[in-house]
Parts: C-alpha cells; sequence; structure tokens
C-alpha cells in the first residue's frame, strides 16, 4: 500500500477522491483493472474542476478494503471514496460488510437507486448488495459508496437513465454526491448537466459574484 501522505487541496473546491478497486485477480495480476480508469475517465468529464485521484487497487479480503477505507478517509482527508467489485452474492463478495463496518452512517438510498437503474438492464440487478455510509472523523467525514465492477454498469449507475432525445428517465446516483457531500462540510462541487445535473436545493446554491445584477 502507498505511504498515506495526506492529500493537498490545489484549490477550496477541488474534490480529493479515492478510488477501491476490489479484485483478487486484478490485485494479482492475473486481470486488468477496468473500473478505477473507468471512474476516472467518467469523473474527470462530468465534474467542471477536475479533481484530484487516490486509486488502490486490493484483493477481496474484509479486513483489507476496510483497512484501505479508512486510510483513504482518516489518512489522506479524502472526500468522496468509490470502490468497484465485490458486492455479489459469492462467498469472496465482501465490499459491503467492510464499508459498514467502517461506516457512522449508512446511506440506504444510494443502493437502492443503484439496483433500479440496473433492473432496466438486467434482471439479476437484484443480486448486487452495494451500499454507501458516510464516515466521520473528529474533524473530517466523507461519503463511500460501493459501485458495480463493470465500466459499463459504473457509468449508467452514475449517470443514470436517459431517453433517446438525453432527457433523463432515471436519476444517476451522482446527481445526489455534490449536495451530499455539502452536507458533510466538504467542498462545493459542481457537474457539466451534459454529463449529469446535480440537484441542490435554491437555497443551497452558489451565485457566482455579479450573476444577481446581469
Amino acid at each position: 500500500m502507498s505511504s498515506s501522505v495526506r492529500l493537498v487541496r490545489r484549490h477550496p473546491d477541488e474534490l480529493l477522491v479515492g478510488l477501491v478497486s476490489v479484485s483478487d485477480r486484478a490485485a494479482s495480476g492475473t486481470y486488468q483493472d477496468e473500473g478505477i480508469p473507468a471512474l476516472q475517465d467518467w469523473l474527470s468529464k462530468a465534474l467542471t474542476r477536475t479533481p484530484q485521484f487516490a486509486a488502490r487497487l486490493i484483493p477481496d479480503e474484509a479486513a483489507q478494503i476496510s483497512a484501505t477505507l479508512t486510510e483513504l478517509v482518516d489518512e489522506l482527508g479524502c472526500d468522496l471514496v468509490l470502490t468497484t467489485g465485490g458486492t455479489g452474492p459469492a462467498a469472496r463478495d465482501v465490499t459491503p460488510e467492510a464499508t459498514l463496518a467502517v461506516g457512522s452512517k449508512e446511506m440506504p438510498g444510494f443502493g437502492e437507486q443503484m439496483r433500479q437503474i440496473s433492473l432496466a438492464f438486467v434482471p439479476t440487478a437484484i443480486l448486487s448488495r452495494q451500499v454507501a455510509v458516510i464516515r466521520e472523523t473528529a474533524d473530517h467525514a466523507a461519503l463511500i459508496i460501493n459501485l458495480p465492477g463493470q465500466p459499463k454498469a459504473i457509468k449508467e449507475t452514475l449517470e443514470g437513465l436517459k431517453d433517446a432525445d438525453g432527457n433523463v428517465k432515471v436519476p444517476g446516483i451522482f446527481a445526489a454526491v455534490p449536495y451530499c457531500i455539502d452536507l458533510i462540510g466538504g467542498p462545493y462541487t459542481e457537474t457539466r448537466p451534459d454529463v449529469i445535473k446535480a440537484f441542490r436545493p435554491k437555497s443551497a446554491i452558489r451565485v457566482a459574484p455579479g450573476a444577481a445584477h446581469e
């Protein structure tokens, strides 16, 4: 594992993101991980300000998953941690349990919405056990979300479902992420509406200087 040097924001609104791919085969080098590159690519396109990333590739071991999530939040200071892999019903699929073990609050809506999106494509979506939690320390908090392992499913889950004209049919989970990060004291994150339109109550939308007078 990399040395845990705390990340430093290059801008007050820069999002610090931990990316964790959970896979025995990828961790051993017998399989090329696709989850982390897919997440980096999607986030770089979706956010108006490119985030700073810390990536980890680890095996399906509950203790190591929990330790990695703790390291990314407590030591590196990540605001958001996204995991891929290890959320099915097989014996080695332990990512949800390892995630719940380090959470202060469970956020069940994320898992519910992810399964709702995936069910539009495959009936086996009900076998997915993705969870999301908030991890809180004395001076910091982060949102941790389990995502699917395949790049196509990652994109669909984050963006949601759109019709042929590009209108949103089922909102992607990332629409709620920026406001959640606001609420736990993280940076103000903005998205590109053509990829995913983040939702905030009107009272929580930051008005650009001078915008009220235009």
